[in-house]
């Protein structure tokens, strides 16, 4: 999981990883911090978690327990470990034959999704509300100002890191861990899917309702920063599903 902190003197999740993606020859690979005492298995999932987050192994592609070896240039048993914990959080699905894949999503996966990510982030965006502070929301601020400039310059790896940033902000504001930790799951299911459907049309007319989100926050309107939630997690996954050519159905 990536592990972010939550305090803004400290470097934001995406930055403090040890593990950083080579998005521009998409490609897995490792790079450790020097003097990292983080465990090979550990850097190996991190990677491959950071690939299928944001999408960097797409939907339905097959992969190999070797091909992933040879391209993370490490052993085959970090990366067997990886893929076992990887198949736990249900970001890959096993193909037989040494294969995985991350699962295709289809609408009726996409419907239960938006119903659990209401659930879980309506509830933490109540929690955040009681416990924002004038600097976290400086910081949500920033966060929000580079996602823009990552849509402006159809930058969809800068618009999917910022993205996944902004609300992973807002769920260590709340200081909910179990319901962070189920939220991560769902982006992993979800996250691929955004890769494709940004991959073909652009990030120019992607939805969020963040800066209704921020205004809430700042005023101290619960009802009203849960409401921005929930447009905000209603409109991005029906985009997907827009995306896909896959209406969405009920949960």
């Amino acid at each position: 999981m990536f592990s972010c902190t939550g305090n803004g003197r400290k470097r934001s999740c995406v930055q403090a990883e040890a593990v950083k993606l080579d998005l521009m020859k998409n490609k897995a690979k490792i790079v450790g911090i020097e003097g990292s005492s983080v465990p090979t298995h550990e850097l190996v999932y991190r990677t491959l978690r950071g690939n299928i987050l944001f999408g960097e192994m797409a939907p339905g592609q097959p992969a190999t327990i070797q091909g992933l070896t040879d391209a993370l240039g490490v052993g085959m048993t970090p990366v067997r470990e990886a893929i076992r914990r990887l198949i736990s959080d249900g970001a890959l699905v096993f193909q037989g034959n040494r294969r995985v894949s991350v699962p295709e999503l289809s609408a009726h996966d996409i419907g239960q999704i938006i119903y659990v990510r209401k659930s879980i982030e309506s509830e933490m965006t109540r929690r955040a509300v009681a416990r924002i502070t004038d600097r976290q929301i400086d910081t949500l601020k920033r966060v929000d100002a580079e996602l823009d400039a990552s849509i402006v310059k159809g930058d969809v790896a800068g618009y999917l890191v910022q993205n996944y940033r902004f609300h992973h902000e807002i769920y260590q504001i709340a200081n909910a861990p179990i319901l962070s930790e189920m939220a991560d799951r769902l982006w992993l299911r979800f996250g691929p899917s955004l890769r494709v459907v940004c991959g073909r049309f652009g990030t120019q007319n992607l939805p969020d309702r963040h800066k209704d989100l921020l205004s809430a926050l700042k005023a101290k309107d619960c009802e009203a920063a849960v409401r921005a939630i929930e447009q905000d997690i209603e409109q991005g996954m029906q985009q997907i599903a827009l995306g896909l050519g896959d209406p969405v159905e009920p949960a």
